[in-house]
């Protein structure tokens, strides 16, 4: 009798790198079970991708010197799964049947039997096999809060233990049992990023993100979507996103021009290996109702072609008074395995959000950080004009994913994407401190329509190839990306406000444009067309040698940069036109290096290097350098056998150079003689530790600060008294910069969220989730003249599995979570001396069916 060795995680949630196991008995002869043994003992590494199983059957004759034998008719129109990292040949064996009801055994050292699965075949649960790393789709939404593959980090299926940095991912699961509703809520457990201080506030909707909105390693983090730089100004919806991956670091030579502290990376949902069929209905305070559904299945017989629609439609009003939330959405998806080295998915998003319940005004710091007047301002009051302040956004993407292997050794990957976005943005805002009666606020009138359009390409190489006992995958590839951006911007003065007895209705548009009135004294306008190129080559080879893995990659990247525009100021009859026409090129790379230990623990180290354009010229005419960043991280990565965990330890330190700083000479001239530093450590643990608890928890202190810059800032004070006995602000003397933190960046946060399912026997189906997330005092200013209080927030949630009570409603699930349980009233993140408000308790339920 010849027995497997399995590791299995009971109840583990089935989906994409859980599998089912079928092992049968009845080796002939007791030399056969040795020589048997002894092969699947023996560990290789296999690359074979999902593809017709004959195809992939001939893969693993070619990686594992194993035959297998069948009849012809046993795997006709049957496709295997992906196999990818180190294991024995009989677990890779195991992974390339999973679904396809067939079964094997060994019947010498190289040889082995398919059969189609009996009643006496033993057939196990989703488990995950010891020792077999790298398994999983790493575009799937990995298993329960543990995902153990990444493509994001190297652009290859890489196990994260073998990639020579942080890599945190957040999986499907977590963001179902936190019901995550725009992108900021998905990343608050995730290490290293702080999401709490946006530029605007979201009032738990989907609004767009720029490139400022989340601090990632003390740096604005710029967002991709697969793979791909996202410029949209609509955001995606969560509801089309399998997973998010967030890579910490410099990560140019991947994906080109970003900032130091890294890159977010959203997957899109792509049709499924097994039918999906979910559709839910949602409700919660602020009048929100959603609705979606997400349909997966097979289009032909074989399977060849498949396809998903996931849509949602919601509606509701926010936190800030006359501020809504109403959009629909629907994001199409087909894959087409061409023939067994070929496949094709295309994917399709749209969305429709003539509300995007975003409020882009700050509100006074006294009154809201510093006790006011009369006391503290509601979290409701609105300090724009109702029927004024709208956000309107349409976006839509067109997206191909290609892939075709030539044979064993070599792959041809091409992703293209095309987006567009158009945006049209009205609004009246804050725009000074409070004046000296602490009451009355200045307000500035904005109309803001814009469109976007974005094409990516990125075609690469991958090949896998030895040199002696030294096994290498290696990528070569060219990606380019072409930008378009028209703008418009009009402005105008708006009347001023008592933000504690507020009167709307007094303003009136006078942009100096048709349709919106004649010009005021203060009107003002302007118009810009933008036009980004950026071409990149790189080359990556992973040289991997028993426990040892060694990263090396560099990119050349070309960047160009046209931009026009007009300003005029109707009113007093001026204008002014310029054109920009600017091109830069960078060199960037890495290396780093991983040895993993047979009990699961892996050391790394690694260097890193990124670059960033920058327009303009210097007094004496020259074009600026791009800003350089430049990153040593050093850590830990744990996954041991036989717990469903990852934990991971880091420590890093990040230069950005040639950052714009005054000219002492040339005081109206800037020189690149600046530069910031952002030095700390993470700590970070995804576990399923059974079946019925899940676990992450995180710890990331962060040290940013401007380690060199000739620039001076004036400080704002807290004045609660003065000559009129108001609260305000006052200005102060000017201060250098250097020194300073960069502000709304904590020094200190850490996060925990449990998910507990309770035991069979008790109250089957019900489960319970708790989270708590601390966010350290941050400044609110570049000047450092005050502070934002550290604050910690709570969120819960129930859900209760109706099937597992009453076997009639198999597949009804309702689920209620609150965010921010205590109502607590907190600040965010500030400006020179205004504030945005957290979100307040949230309450979200939802009923879902699944068949």
């Amino acid at each position: 009798m010849f027995l497997f060795r399995i590791c299995r995680r009971p109840g583990m949630a089935a989906g994409v790198g859980a599998m089912a196991l079928f092992v049968t008995t009845g080796l002939t002869g007791i030399a056969a079970d040795v020589r048997a043994e002894t092969t699947v003992a023996t560990t290789r590494h296999f690359s074979i991708p999902a593809q017709p199983l004959k195809g992939a059957l001939r893969q693993f004759l070619e990686q594992s010197g194993i035959q297998v034998v069948y009849e012809s008719s046993t795997a006709q129109n049957m496709r295997s799964s992906a196999v990818s990292g180190d294991m024995t040949p009989g677990m890779a064996l195991a992974r390339l049947l999973q679904g396809t009801g067939l079964s094997f055994h060994f019947t010498a050292s190289h040889s082995a039997v398919l059969s189609k699965a009996s009643s006496s075949s033993i057939m196990l649960g989703p488990v995950r096999v010891a020792g077999a790393a790298g398994h999983e789709n790493p575009r799937g939404p990995g298993v329960g809060y543990v995902a153990q593959t990444s493509m994001s980090g190297t652009k290859t299926d890489t196990p994260i233990t073998e990639i020579p940095n942080s890599i945190y991912v957040v999986t499907k699961q977590q963001m179902l049992d936190q019901q995550v509703q725009n992108l900021a809520e998905a990343l608050r457990y995730t290490p290293g990023i702080y999401a709490e201080g946006m530029g605007q506030q979201t009032n738990g909707a989907a609004a767009g993100f720029g490139s400022g909105s989340y601090k990632q390693r003390g740096f604005s983090s710029a967002q991709f979507i697969d793979g791909m730089i996202s410029n949209s100004e609509v955001a995606l919806d969560p509801s089309f996103i399998e997973r998010i991956e967030t890579i910490n670091g410099p990560s140019s030579v991947m994906y080109g021009q970003s900032a130091p502290g890294g890159i977010i990376n959203e997957t899109l949902k792509r049709p499924t290996d097994t039918p999906l069929r979910n559709v839910s209905v949602g409700f919660g305070n602020w009048n929100r109702y959603q609705a979606t559904f997400d349909v997966s299945d097979r289009i032909t017989s074989s399977g060849n072609l498949k396809y998903r629609v996931a849509a949602i439609g919601v509606s509701q009003d926010t936190q800030t008074n006359y501020v809504r939330y109403h959009r629909v959405g629907i994001s199409p998806s087909v894959d087409w395995r061409i023939d067994e080295k070929t496949d094709l998915t295309l994917i399709g998003n749209y969305v429709y959000t003539p509300e995007d319940g975003a409020y882009s005004s700050y509100l006074p710091a006294v009154g809201t950080l510093f006790p006011g007047r009369y006391g503290r301002i509601s979290r409701h009051f609105f300090m724009g004009e109702p029927g004024w302040n709208n956000h309107k956004e349409v976006g839509s993407l067109f997206e191909y994913v290609f892939s075709h292997q030539f044979n064993s050794h070599l792959t041809f990957q091409q992703t293209f994407r095309y987006e567009q976005s158009k945006t049209n943005f009205s609004y009246v805002y804050y725009t000074d401190t409070l004046a000296a009666d602490g009451a009355t606020a200045s307000r500035q009138g904005f109309a803001v329509p814009n469109t976007t359009r974005t094409a990516s390409l990125d075609t690469r190489l991958m090949a896998h190839y030895n040199t002696g006992p030294v096994k290498h995958t290696a990528v070569a590839g060219v990606d380019f990306w072409d930008y378009h951006s028209n703008g418009q911007y009009y402005s105008s003065d708006a009347p001023d406000i008592n933000v504690w007895a507020p009167q709307y209705g007094s303003f009136v548009p006078q942009f100096g444009y048709p349709g919106m009135g004649p010009a005021n004294a203060d009107s003002w306008s302007w118009f810009g067309r933008d036009r980004y190129d950026q071409v990149g080559v790189y080359f990556q080879d992973q040289i991997r040698y028993k426990g040892l893995t060694v990263t090396l990659g560099g990119r050349q990247d070309w960047y160009s940069q046209h931009s026009w525009s007009q300003s005029s100021e109707p009113y007093y009859g001026t204008s002014t036109t310029t054109s920009s026409p600017f091109s830069t090129q960078a060199f960037t790379w890495r290396a780093g290096a991983t040895y993993e230990f047979g009990f699961g623990l892996a050391p790394y180290f690694s260097y890193a290097t990124s670059f960033q354009p920058q327009t303009g010229t210097d007094a004496h005419g020259n074009v600026f350098k791009p800003t350089k960043g430049a990153q040593y991280e050093a850590g830990l990565k744990f996954k041991p056998h036989g717990f469903d965990a990852l934990f991971t330890a880091s420590a890093f330190h990040i230069d950005q150079t040639n950052v714009l700083t005054q000219d002492p000479d040339n005081p109206n001239f800037s020189v690149q003689s600046g530069q910031v530093t952002s030095k700390g450590f993470e700590v970070s643990a995804q576990a399923n530790v059974t079946k019925d608890l899940r676990v992450i928890a995180s710890y990331t202190y962060d040290d940013a600060r401007y380690s060199r810059s000739n620039n001076t800032v004036v400080p704002y004070y807290y004045d609660p008294t003065s000559d009129s006995g108001g609260y305000h602000m006052r200005a102060g003397d000017k201060m250098s910069l250097q020194g300073k933190y960069i502000n709304a960046v904590p020094r200190n946060m850490t996060s925990l969220f449990v998910n507990y399912s309770l035991p069979e026997g008790t109250i089957q189906g019900l489960e319970f989730n708790f989270g708590v997330r601390y966010v350290g005092s941050t400044y609110a200013n570049t000047a450092n003249s005050f502070k934002i209080p550290a604050f910690i927030l709570f969120d819960t949630g129930l859900r209760y599995d109706f099937g597992k009570a009453v076997p009639v409603l198999k597949g009804l699930v309702g689920q209620v979570t609150i965010s921010n349980l205590t109502n607590k009233y907190y600040i965010t993140s500030c400006g020179t001396a205004q504030c945005y408000i957290g979100q307040s308790r949230r309450v979200y339920g939802n009923l879902s069916y699944r068949w």
